[in-house]
């Protein structure tokens, strides 16, 4: 229960945060000694920034960048140590005293925009991370929860429908009618592409590594699902199964969150003409050099015969980045997401949810892709 400024001195206990000490050479070493469980003190509410809020963190999101950016090898570099946890969501215990009461005020559910704290932003915020018991955050970067979402939810929801609103919608110019190829669908970001692509009208062939994890998938709305790996564990020929589900063509769009050999074989299920959307490169996270060096010597290649003598459209999606680049382009689709969500026509998944003292299995857990949707960890 929220408790006035003068009691919350007396009564907040001592919390606890996940910390990132140093970067290691790739997130397997950073498991293994660079992150570890702290004491955090208690903040004093009456030492808020007139414009800041002190969050009692209810859901922290646990997702494939924030162990990326464990070693370095992501394009966002939080200089360590800095608490991990990109995303999450919470109620607010205090506020400062330049806060109006009618914008936020104590017992509020809210969640907090990563793209202005935590390890994913830049400036003063970005070592508060969301595992941890207390977040001080500004106004600023405090959006309250849709009625419709628990924390859980609301942890999980800006990365993954952001993500697919700028490559369905402003990459991709996804229209009614079309078939999408979506990879690595049972992912956070994946699944959120399902279900929005679904909801633009298009018809969807979801691909993953388990038939048991794409019946997930196909609950939450996928046309077909495909797995895309042979007995022997390797990139199987699934354009044989695109195609026939296409009457021949191929799909008009892909998403491809993977990259590597499942990148190569997507491009052979491109129709002619068709728009090939990159988003990440999960099946090979090494591709650049650890312990924050820059350089990418293991970057991934494209065969560009294919796409020349496809006539494809190679898209390039990197949502955070573009909205760095204009950030008057985010409150239209923020906006937009979040009707979608009061009208019901959006719902994020969690499957997995871990108790604080079982951070490091909730971090192993997404590392392995045990993961369907959300992994949350409940400060």
């Amino acid at each position: 229960m929220p408790v006035n400024v003068k009691q919350e001195r007396q009564i907040l206990p001592v919390g606890h945060e996940v910390v990132l000490s140093a970067f290691a050479e790739n997130p397997e070493e950073a498991l293994r000694g660079s992150i570890e469980l702290r004491e955090q003190a208690a903040p004093d509410p009456a030492a808020l920034a007139p414009k800041e809020l002190l969050v009692r963190v209810r859901s922290a999101a646990v997702s494939w960048v924030d162990l990326l950016m464990t070693s370095g090898q992501y394009q966002h570099l939080p200089k360590p140590p800095y608490t991990l946890g990109m995303e999450f969501a919470g109620e607010v215990l205090a506020t400062g005293a330049g806060v109006l009461p009618e914008r936020f005020r104590p017992g509020d559910r809210v969640l907090v925009d990563s793209l202005n704290v935590g390890p994913r932003s830049s400036g003063e915020y970005r070592k508060v991370g969301g595992l941890a018991t207390y977040a001080v955050v500004p106004e600023t970067a405090v959006i309250p929860l849709p009625a419709t979402l628990s924390f859980d939810q609301g942890a999980v929801l800006l990365q993954a429908y952001e993500t697919a609103y700028h490559c369905l919608v402003v990459r991709g110019n996804l229209r009614p009618g079309e078939t999408i190829l979506v990879n690595g669908a049972t992912g956070l970001t994946g699944l959120a592409t399902v279900e929005m692509a679904k909801m633009l009208g298009a018809t969807v062939i979801a691909t993953g590594r388990t038939g048991r994890k794409l019946e997930k998938v196909r609950e939450i709305g996928a046309d077909h699902v495909l797995t895309v790996l042979d007995e022997d564990g390797r990139v199987r020929r699934f354009r044989d199964d695109v195609k026939s589900l296409t009457g021949g063509e191929g799909v008009d769009v892909v998403y491809d969150a993977v990259g590597g050999d499942i990148s190569l074989e997507s491009l052979r299920c491109a129709a002619f003409n068709g728009r090939f959307l990159i988003v990440g490169w999960t099946s090979t996270p090494d591709v650049a050099r650890g312990r924050g060096q820059k350089g990418a010597p293991r970057a991934n290649m494209l065969p560009t015969n294919i796409i020349q003598m496809k006539q494809l459209s190679v898209l390039g999606c990197p949502s955070a980045i573009a909205v760095s680049k204009d950030p008057s382009i985010r409150p239209a689709r923020l906006e937009q997401i979040l009707t979608w969500v009061e009208e019901g026509k959006l719902s994020p998944y969690v499957s997995h949810r871990f108790e604080m003292q079982d951070y490091l299995s909730a971090l192993e857990a997404r590392w392995r892709g045990e993961v369907t949707g959300g992994c949350i960890v409940h400060p």
